[in-house]
C-alpha cells in the first residue's frame, strides 16, 4: 500500500509539473527574448552530430553564414537533450519545448525527492511547488526562453540529493549518479552552476559535520565532485580558458550598469513581456513569507538549541541575503571590482539563488509550524500558489516558421557578440555572395566537398593567388595545401576575422578542417577517461556477479 502512495505522489508532481507547460502544448514556438535564437543554435549543435561531431563546438550556419565559435561556449545539455527529441521525429521547435517542459517536471521532482529525504513529504510537496512555482520560473520560459537556466533548475536539487545519499550510506551508484548530475548541472547553464556551487559545497561541509565517518565521507564527496567536474570537461575547460580568444570581457564589461533592481521590484513588480528592466523580477509572495518565518525559527532553533536546523536554515539565509545584495544597486562596487562578476552581465540573474534557498526554507518552515493537518494545509498552499501564478503560465504570443529558417543561413550569432572572437567585429551585417573567393591573382576553384567542419576545393591557380574563405576563424581552422599546413591570416582589415591563405601557381588540393585544438584535446580526453573508468567498474561489477 504504501508502495502505491509512493507512486501516486510521484504522479501528482508530475500533474502539477505539466500545468506551468500547458501553452507549451499550443502549435508554434513561444515569443520569447531567446527562443527563437535557441532554436537556430540547437540546429546548428543538431547539424554537428548528424556529420558525427559529437561534441559540437562551431556553429556554421550562425553569423550570416560566416559561422561561429558559440557552440564551445553555450551550455551543451539542452542541446544534446532536444538533439535527441529532434532525432526521435519531433520538429525542433517541438524538441526545445519539450525540454522547457522537461524542466519544470524534472524540478518539481528533484526537489521533493531531495527534500523528502530529511523532511516529511507534506513539507518536501511544498517546497516542491515553491521551487517550480516561482515567478521568475515563468519569466525563464515565457519572458526570456532561457533553456540553460531553466533546466539547470533541475539539476541542483538533484546533486544535493545525492550529496545527502553518500552522507547517509556509502554506495558506489550514489558517487557516480551524483557525479553525473553534478555533470548535468554544469552542462546545462555555466552561469547558474558558479552561482549555486557555493552552496553545494557549503551542504557538503555541513553533512561533514553531521557524519559519523568523516574519512570516508570526505573520500566519497570529494570523489563525486571529481567526476562531475571531470565528465564535463569537454566543456568548462575550454570555455573557461578559451574565452581570451573572444570578445567575452570586452563586451560584458560594464553591461551590469543600470541592470540593478529596487529593492521593491523583489517584493513586487506588475507582469510584463518586455525587455531586461521591465520584466518582474519579484520573487513571490509565499517565498517572502518563508523567508521571514525562517528568520524567526532561528530563535527557536537557538533556543532547542538544533544545531543541525539552526545552521542549514541559518546558511540558506545568509546565501539569500548575499543574493539580493548582489542584486542591488549598492553592491555596483564589487561589480566593478570583478570583472568575473561582470561576465554574468544582468544583477537579476542572481535572482535564481533565492528562488532555490527561500523554497528549501518554505519546505523547513512548513515542517516546524504545521504540525497537524498537514495534508489539508498542503493542499491550500499549492491551489494558492496555482491562484497566484495563473497569470504567469503563457507567452504573449506564438512564432510560426518553416523549419528551414532555423536549419539555414541564419542572421544573427544568437549572442550579444560576446562568443565573437577578439580579431573580429562583433557582428557580421550581411551574407557573403560566395563561400569562397579569388581576392588576387588568377585561379580557378572547384568545390568537392562541405560540411560544417571540413571544406574540400581543387584549385587551379595560373599564377600565385590569394584565397578568402569566408568563414570566421577560430583557434582549431587549419588550411592544408596539398595535405601540408598552410599559413591562415585573419587579421587584414579588409577580410577582418575571416581566413584567408596563400596557393603557388599549379593545381593543388585544399582542405579547411577545423580541429580541436591542444587544450579541447586535452579536454575531451580528461572526460573521455573518466567516463570509460565509471564504464570500466560497472563491466568489472558484472563480470563479478556473473562468473
Amino acid at each position: 500500500m504504501k508502495k502505491y502512495k509512493k507512486h501516486f505522489l510521484y504522479l501528482v508532481l508530475i500533474f502539477i509539473g505539466i500545468i506551468p507547460a500547458i501553452s507549451l502544448f499550443h502549435s508554434g514556438l513561444p515569443i520569447t527574448h531567446d527562443g527563437q535564437d535557441h532554436v537556430a543554435r540547437i540546429a546548428n549543435f543538431y547539424q554537428n552530430l548528424s556529420e558525427g561531431n559529437i561534441i559540437p563546438r562551431w556553429a556554421g550556419n550562425l553569423n550570416w553564414g560566416y559561422g561561429h565559435p558559440i557552440l564551445e561556449f553555450l551550455y551543451p545539455f539542452p542541446s544534446y537533450t532536444a538533439s535527441f527529441f529532434h532525432f526521435l521525429g519531433f520538429s525542433l521547435v517541438d524538441s526545445v519545448k519539450i525540454v522547457f517542459g522537461l524542466g519544470t517536471i524534472l524540478s518539481i521532482i528533484f526537489m521533493y525527492l531531495w527534500l523528502s529525504s530529511f523532511l516529511n513529504k507534506f513539507s518536501a510537496l511544498f517546497g516542491a511547488v515553491l521551487y517550480t512555482h516561482a515567478p521568475y520560473r515563468f519569466v525563464e520560459v515565457y519572458v526570456r526562453g532561457d533553456i540553460g537556466e531553466h533546466l539547470a533548475f533541475a539539476f541542483i536539487p538533484l546533486v544535493l540529493f545525492f550529496i545527502y545519499s553518500i552522507y547517509k550510506k556509502k554506495n558506489m551508484n550514489n558517487i557516480f549518479l551524483g557525479g553525473f548530475s553534478l555533470a548535468f548541472l554544469i552542462l546545462s547553464h555555466n552561469a547558474i552552476s558558479l552561482m549555486l556551487m557555493p552552496f553545494i559545497i557549503f551542504y557538503g561541509f555541513f553533512l561533514l559535520n553531521l557524519s559519523k565517518n568523516r574519512k570516508s565521507y570526505i573520500i566519497n564527496l570529494t570523489s563525486l565532485m571529481l567526476i562531475g567536474f571531470g565528465l564535463s570537461a569537454f566543456f568548462w575547460i575550454p570555455g573557461l580558458l578559451e574565452g581570451k580568444y573572444t570578445l567575452r570581457n570586452i563586451v560584458t564589461a560594464g553591461g551590469y550598469i543600470g541592470r540593478f533592481v529596487n529593492f521593491r521590484d523583489l517584493l513586487y513588480g506588475p507582469w510584463s513581456y518586455g525587455i531586461s528592466g521591465q520584466f518582474t523580477v519579484q520573487l513571490g509572495i509565499l517565498h517572502w513569507a518563508s523567508f521571514i518565518l525562517s528568520i524567526i525559527l532561528l530563535t527557536k532553533f537557538y533556543i532547542k538549541k538544533d544545531r543541525k536546523n539552526l545552521v542549514f536554515s541559518l546558511g540558506l539565509i545568509v546565501y539569500t541575503l548575499i543574493a539580493i545584495f548582489l542584486m542591488l544597486p549598492i553592491s555596483s562596487f564589487i561589480w566593478q571590482k570583478f570583472i568575473l562578476l561582470q561576465n554574468f552581465q544582468f544583477p537579476w540573474r542572481f535572482l535564481a539563488i533565492p528562488v532555490f534557498t527561500t523554497s528549501v526554507l518554505g519546505a523547513v518552515v512548513f515542517e516546524q509550524v504545521f504540525r497537524k493537518s498537514r495534508i489539508w494545509f498542503t493542499v491550500f498552499a499549492i491551489i494558492l500558489l496555482l491562484f497566484l501564478s495563473k497569470d504567469y503560465m503563457r507567452p504573449i504570443d506564438y512564432l510560426y516558421k518553416p523549419e528551414n529558417f532555423y536549419t539555414g543561413i541564419y542572421n544573427s550569432t544568437t549572442d550579444t557578440g560576446e562568443s565573437s572572437p577578439i580579431w573580429s567585429v562583433r557582428f557580421m551585417e550581411k551574407r557573403a555572395l560566395e563561400q569562397i573567393q579569388l581576392i588576387d591573382g588568377k585561379a580557378s576553384i572547384e568545390l568537392v566537398q562541405r560540411s560544417t567542419t571540413k571544406r574540400i576545393y581543387k584549385i587551379n591557380a595560373q599564377k600565385t593567388s590569394r584565397i578568402l574563405e569566408n568563414t570566421l576563424y577560430f583557434p582549431g581552422w587549419t588550411v592544408l595545401l596539398d595535405s601540408k599546413p598552410a599559413i591562415v591570416e585573419f587579421q587584414d582589415q579588409r577580410f577582418r576575422g575571416l581566413i584567408t591563405f596563400y596557393v603557388p601557381e599549379g593545381k593543388h588540393d585544399i582542405e579547411i578542417v577545423y580541429r580541436e585544438t591542444k587544450l579541447r584535446l586535452f579536454s575531451n580526453i580528461a572526460s573521455t577517461f573518466v567516463l570509460f573508468g565509471i564504464l570500466t567498474f560497472y563491466l568489472f561489477k558484472f563480470i563479478k556477479t556473473k562468473f
